[in-house]
């Protein structure tokens, strides 16, 4: 019995609620939030007059901002600073990452010149020289991988040291990858010299 009043009660205060919010609010009746300051209405109406009221505004300074942020990445890829770098370059993993890449000599980043040397010995009609450039080739691929295993294997030893608690998820696939890029190519530019002791 009194049940069923009480669904009824909360029945007819939701329809009342409804009703009372698609009615326009009395003028003398409270708001139900706090007034802003002063200075966040005025920071409020600045930033709605700057907003463009056109689409073709928006979209031409949604493009100069989009410009501007490329413009301050392409300069922290070439002098190294960490605030505009891409999110897959950020963080000091990542910065150790490439610092102990680029501290020494890996056999992948030989790849591309050596690859355009087996490729013209290759096309030279004689066929001892397409045998050389055959077994050049495998022997090129063998010291990559074999290169590869061994920064790898040296590279997470480091990281498990050097960062024990931070998360390091595609750090050494990402230092592998840089190994296969000539060393002038890469992005962000490398920081430290050969040889260098980290």
């Amino acid at each position: 019995m009194f049940r069923s009043r009480s669904k009824e009660e909360k029945a007819t205060a939701t329809k009342v609620t409804a009703d009372l919010s698609t009615q326009p609010r009395d003028p003398q009746a409270p708001k139900g939030r706090p007034t802003p300051k002063r200075s966040e209405a005025q920071s409020q109406r600045r930033r709605a007059s700057t907003t463009p009221t056109d689409r073709k505004t928006a979209m031409k300074r949604q493009r100069e901002a989009r410009r501007e942020d490329l413009a301050k990445q392409r300069e922290a890829l070439a002098s190294g600073d960490e605030r505009y770098l891409p999110a897959r370059d950020k963080g000091p993993v990542r910065r150790y990452v490439r610092d102990f890449v680029d501290s020494r000599f890996a056999i992948a980043e030989f790849f591309l010149p050596l690859a355009v040397v087996i490729l013209v010995l290759s096309m030279v009609r004689v066929g001892a020289l397409q045998n050389i450039a055959l077994l050049l080739w495998l022997g090129v691929i063998v010291l990559i991988i074999i290169d590869s295993i061994g920064i790898w294997l040296r590279l997470k030893k480091q990281l498990a040291e050097r960062f024990p608690d931070t998360p390091k998820r595609g750090a050494v696939a990402y230092g592998l990858m840089r190994t296969l890029q000539m060393r002038r190519l890469r992005l962000p530019k490398p920081q430290v010299k050969r040889g260098e002791r980290l």
